[in-house]
């Protein structure tokens, strides 16, 4: 849920940063060769903060997809000893049953 929330910010805040920057171009006093230069210098800051945005959301989701590797190896080194540990118990509690029958079958 805060992945969402950071993401919608982000995507807020370029929005907003896009918007205002064309507002406050569009009601300053300035010729249409000014007035265009302007816009075109607004638009390549929010495209620069944009692939700004983007790489950090690449480097961010690069380090989240090696904790999930990392947790998902640990956590199945654990499930391969627990289920060692359950095997060796079976046949522990196997071999104790089979003594035990012919113990009976001997009487």
């Amino acid at each position: 849920m805060a992945d969402n929330n950071g993401r919608d910010f982000i995507i807020g805040t370029i929005i907003g940063a896009a918007v205002g920057a064309s507002l406050a171009l569009l009601f300053a006093p300035k010729s249409g060769k000014e007035l265009r230069s302007d816009i075109n210098q607004g638009a390549m800051q929010v495209k620069e903060r944009a692939t700004e945005w983007k790489d950090i959301a690449q480097a961010k989701g690069l380090e989240w997809k090696d904790i999930a590797q990392s947790k998902s190896q640990e956590w199945l080194d654990i499930a391969t000893q627990k289920g060692s540990q359950l095997k060796e118990k079976t046949q522990h509690v196997t071999s104790n049953v089979q003594a035990k029958i012919q113990d009976i079958r001997e009487r």
